[in-house]
């Protein structure tokens, strides 16, 4: 075994100690919280009354006020109002539908959708072939691919109801092909028999129990012509029995992100795209099947994967235009119902990484379902890490952080460079003097000058003789003991920019899960999930799996030394706030990925009441770096945050609807 693989196998052991951690360290928490609770022996109803009760207290002091308490009923009610809005009551009416297919493109590519049958309940069947027909574009093609079973006597003709009513309808519309098969091959195969017959310049993928939207096929063939897509899909809805209006969740996504896809296959349906991603490099056209059986519960994330690694234009429509039938025979039910599905995930992404050249990684699933999951990279080498942490006085918070690291963390080639900022008590410079017998920590005296958070950390930066930055908080202690290995996993693929750790008030409520853009009344940039505690799964399981971000926070960022230089590090015009989100868009631009990843965790002891409230000459001075940022990124803010959906409030950090 060689010294990386040792390595490696030293970084997996620490992943499961810090795990397990993890596990002890809420379990105890929550046992401890049951303890402390007077009402626990009472009746189930009282404990749910009193639980009711606690939440909204909770709420209230979270929101400071009443009002506040009273604005989230009203947000939630709003909430069912905006899901009612992304049912029926999207449709188009008799003038935009005639409008819509009276349209004339530069483009009218003929799309071919695909449905695999298999016992379809009749009426689910009708509904999703009137669904396609519905549509208000009207170049396409319906290709059947039919599987049932049925027993000759099951009908006097010998011809099962699926088949009945398919070809009924072909009779009545050529768009629509049907193929009875000799013998049921599973999603994978049945729906590759669907590829044969189909003609189409695009491919769309429709279950035989689910719904589209009129307009879907309409929105699809006007971004191919408005940017060129070659892969697109859209936001979806699930929904209750036989009315798409019994809405039970809506799943509006980001843009296109890899790493959340590689955890998550969010992107799910509908997908369309151009038959010629289907072309090998060696072959002719359909040379490689859509679906591979070996990946069957989970065939489209690993078609996903593929797809879209060829793509180059990949197009989310932030619009409901799915709907997923929720039944007791479907996934979209419970991923349970198809347990298979999970190994066949893992092996798809597997797969993926292995032909993007990753080597030994580990895939597991995370805590918010068994299909989420956590990727581990391996780390090349043991490379050193700067850990910069500026400080002024705060004696006990830069001991405890300093204190955390050294006794929580399991990766060693570090060096912690502390940049002193004009301290004047005596007890800093005790400690100072404690450091100075480690090796691994240096004071350095940054020039006196005004506070400049920026300033001072490129000023560590300058004295950092490893091959990767990590800004610090002095304010903040580590949780989990592999929290570097964490970070460094990401920071070191070639194309990632900055990393974020998940960051926790001393009450366990989230400080940090990455950073929106235009989130907050500044319309500069926000924290999403804040003040969620940390049990919350978060919006769709986001807080349970690493994912690309627009930006992350300082307080905890990791990024190549070499890219803090090619950047130019922090922008020291923004003295205090924003140089961070400001840092992370450079390397943005630049073409890097930011990633937030849940698995390094940190206490930040900043205080939880501060938020925004600011006043005097802070005020004044945040007003004023926001309407810099606002200035030199205009042209972003105004495209709006790839990773955060359109339909989402920006006055909220909870993923509310608009």
């Amino acid at each position: 075994m060689n010294k990386t693989e040792t390595t490696n196998k030293c970084f997996e052991l620490a992943e499961r100690v810090a795990e397990l951690e993890a596990l002890c360290d809420d379990l105890a928490f929550k046992l401890e919280r049951i303890k402390s609770n007077p009402l626990w022996k009472m009746s189930a109803p009282l404990r749910k009354a009193a639980h009711f009760f606690a939440r909204q207290i909770r709420r209230v002091k979270n929101t400071g006020s009443l009002r506040g308490l009273v604005a989230k009923i009203r947000q939630k009610q709003n909430d069912k109002k905006v899901m009612a809005r992304h049912g029926r009551a999207s449709f188009p009416d008799a003038a935009e539908r005639a409008r819509q297919s009276g349209a004339q493109f530069e483009k009218m590519p003929k799309i071919s959708i695909l449905t695999p049958l298999y016992n379809t309940p009749p009426h689910f069947l009708r509904a999703m072939i009137g669904s396609v027909q519905a549509q208000t574009y009207g170049n396409w093609e319906l290709c059947l691919a039919d599987g049932s079973s049925h027993r000759r006597s099951d009908s006097s003709d010998g011809i099962g109801a699926v088949e009945k009513i398919c070809r009924a309808y072909q009779a009545e519309d050529e768009r629509i092909i049907y193929r009875k098969l000799n013998k049921n091959e599973g999603i994978s195969g049945n729906t590759n028999h669907c590829l044969a017959m189909a003609g189409g310049d695009y491919i769309g993928l429709l279950d035989h129990d689910d719904y589209l939207h009129p307009a879907a096929l309409f929105e699809y063939v006007q971004a191919i012509n408005e940017k060129n897509a070659d892969y697109i899909y859209s936001d979806e809805a699930t929904f209750r029995g036989r009315n798409i209006d019994r809405m039970v969740t809506l799943h509006f996504k980001p843009d296109f992100a890899i790493d959340n896809l590689r955890a998550n296959n969010y992107i799910c349906h509908f997908s369309v795209f151009a038959r010629a991603l289907l072309q090998s490099d060696d072959a002719g056209a359909d040379a490689l099947q859509l679906f591979d059986p070996r990946y069957d519960g989970s065939q489209d994330h690993d078609m996903i994967l593929r797809l879209v690694a060829k793509a180059k234009t990949i197009v989310h429509v932030p619009k409901i235009l799915y709907y997923w039938r929720s039944h007791r025979q479907s996934a979209a039910s419970d991923i349970s119902v198809k347990p298979y599905a999970t190994a066949a995930a893992r092996a798809a992404i597997s797969a993926h990484l292995h032909a993007q050249g990753f080597s030994d990684f580990r895939i597991s699933s995370t805590r918010a379902y068994e299909n989420i999951f956590k990727i581990s990279y391996r780390i090349d080498g043991t490379p050193k890490i700067s850990i910069i942490i500026a400080n002024k006085d705060h004696a006990d918070d830069l001991r405890r952080a300093i204190g955390s690291i050294q006794e929580k963390s399991t990766y060693n080639n570090y060096e912690i460079i502390v940049v002193e900022n004009g301290s004047t008590s005596a007890r800093i410079f005790a400690y100072y003097q404690e450091l100075e017998a480690n090796p691994k920590v240096r004071v350095v005296a940054a020039p006196p000058a005004p506070f400049n958070f920026s300033a001072l950390n490129n000023f560590g930066a300058a004295h950092a003789t490893g091959d990767y930055i990590l800004l610090l908080n002095n304010d903040t202690e580590v949780i989990r003991i592999n929290w570097l290995e964490e970070m460094l996993m990401y920071a070191q693929r070639p194309d990632v920019g900055a990393v974020g750790a998940k960051l926790y008030y001393p009450d366990r409520t989230i400080q940090h899960a990455g950073v929106v853009l235009g989130l907050g009344a500044h319309r500069t940039a926000g924290h999403t999930h804040y003040k969620q505690h940390r049990e919350n799964l978060g919006y769709m399981g986001r807080l349970c799996y690493a994912q690309n971000v627009s930006a992350v926070t300082a307080a905890c960022l990791m990024v190549k030394k070499s890219l803090f230089d090619a950047v130019g590090g922090l922008d020291e015009g923004f003295a205090v706030s924003l140089n961070d989100v400001d840092f992370c868009l450079k390397l943005r631009e630049q073409g890097y990925l930011n990633v937030f990843t849940p698995f390094a965790e940190l206490y930040h002891h900043e205080s939880s009441s501060r938020g925004l409230d600011l006043d005097g000459a802070n005020a004044a001075r945040y007003d004023a770096e926001s309407a810099r940022f606002r200035e030199k990124w205009a042209a972003v803010l105004a495209a709006g945050d790839p990773y955060y959906n359109e339909n989402f409030s920006l006055d909220r950090s909870d993923f509310s609807l608009k």
